[in-house]
């Protein structure tokens, strides 16, 4: 295990980047924070101590724990600060060349043995590391935001990721008292893979006219569970953040219509409707909040509880059956990394996959689009009546 004490480098200073500097620091570890971007910079180190003041103030944390945060991290624009670093986490923009040349530069300047992760949430990690001379010590540590709330991190590695690097990387972040999960180096990883249908079928009921927005939400979250009805959580992962990943994952998939994006996700992006942060999304946030009466209509939200349900069901199981990751770091994911209320492999098992394969079936014969097939395993599973739990 690398040392736990270990000088952490966090590249980006925006709000993810941030968050994950602040982890560390909880942590003890010294934290070097870089950005080429001044202001950014001293809008990170503004907001951590508005937000650490918060905290005391709430008495979630002591000042002491306050003063010690602030203390342990250190902010540059300077790579050169990178030097002793054990460890550097890339926050940095979603592209694949940016991300690429960042670490081509970092090569130069850390030490052999430091680990060189990237946050990316859906960018493939062995292209990242295809740009370093050492690409053995490149992995994924994909944390969820805010990172110092959300429990869940997946480690991803790449094709030529070293697995003392994965067991290094996992147990340091397992130490900063995280969640973590073992993913496969695929687009979406396992989270942004496995949600897509949550957003995408979401608006193509609405797209189709089946429901208003309210409506689904409603649905989703009366009958499903969910904290958040799919509009409402677009609007505050942010429109632009849910369509850019969106379009990387069908663009990395070879185009697969699973996950293809909508001509609503591109139309709000192009408006800069982006949800919560702008003021505007499928939601309006400018004014008082309205809350609409949304009639009740059973088998309308059957139909849509059903169809979004098995869409994502559909999607974890397909993710065991292609060795995304192992069932139960599915069933985490899912409910640590965007707080299901159920995991989806077991909520499949007492939903029955024989009827989810109806649906499914059912669902691709009125469309004829590939987009509704039955996962392999699926159909097997019903043929021999098994389950995922036994219990």
């Amino acid at each position: 295990m690398i040392n736990d004490r270990i000088t952490v480098g966090v590249a980006g200073s925006g709000a993810m980047g941030s968050g994950i500097a602040q982890v560390a620091a909880a942590k003890g570890h010294s934290v070097f924070i870089y950005d080429n971007n001044e202001s950014a910079l001293q809008k990170s180190k503004v907001d951590l101590a508005a937000g650490l003041k918060l905290l005391v103030e709430k008495k979630k944390i002591s000042s002491v724990e306050s003063d010690n945060i602030i203390k342990n991290i250190t902010y540059s624009a300077s790579l050169q600060n990178f030097s002793d670093c054990g460890i550097v986490i890339e926050a940095i923009v979603e592209k694949t060349e940016v991300k690429q040349q960042f670490f081509r530069e970092l090569e130069g300047i850390v030490s052999a043995e430091c680990i060189l992760a990237s946050n990316t949430s859906s960018i493939s990690i062995t292209s990242i590391a295809g740009a370093c001379v050492n690409a053995k010590r490149v992995i994924g540590i994909h944390f969820f935001n805010p990172a110092t709330i959300m429990p869940l991190v997946e480690i991803i590695s790449g094709l030529a990721t070293d697995e003392k690097i994965t067991t290094s990387a996992k147990e340091l972040i397992d130490s900063w008292g995280k969640v973590t999960v073992l993913a496969k180096d695929t687009p979406g990883f396992i989270v942004n893979r496995i949600a897509r249908p949550f957003y995408s079928e979401a608006i193509r009921i609405y797209e189709e006219q089946i429901a208003d927005i309210y409506t689904i939400d409603h649905v989703m979250k009366t009958m499903g569970g969910f904290r958040m009805g799919p509009f409402e959580l677009m609007d505050f992962i942010g429109n632009d953040v849910n369509y850019a990943v969106t379009e990387t994952v069908w663009q990395q998939m070879f185009f697969d219509q699973r996950y293809k994006p909508s001509l609503t996700q591109k139309r709000l992006n192009d408006a800069k409707r982006f949800g919560r942060k702008s003021g505007r999304g499928y939601y309006d946030y400018t004014n008082a909040p309205v809350t609409p009466v949304v009639k009740d209509d059973p088998a309308k939200f059957n139909y849509i509880y059903n169809r979004i349900l098995c869409m994502l069901m559909n999607e974890a199981i397909d993710a065991v059956y292609l060795g995304i990751a192992s069932k139960d770091d599915i069933e985490l994911a899912m409910t640590k990394g965007v707080n299901y209320p159920k995991g989806l492999l077991k909520w499949a098992d007492e939903t029955g996959l024989d009827k989810i394969l109806k649906t499914m079936e059912q669902l691709r014969m009125e469309y004829a689009e590939d987009r509704y097939r039955p996962s392999v395993l699926l159909r097997r599973m019903v043929e021999k009546n098994l389950k995922f739990y036994t219990n």
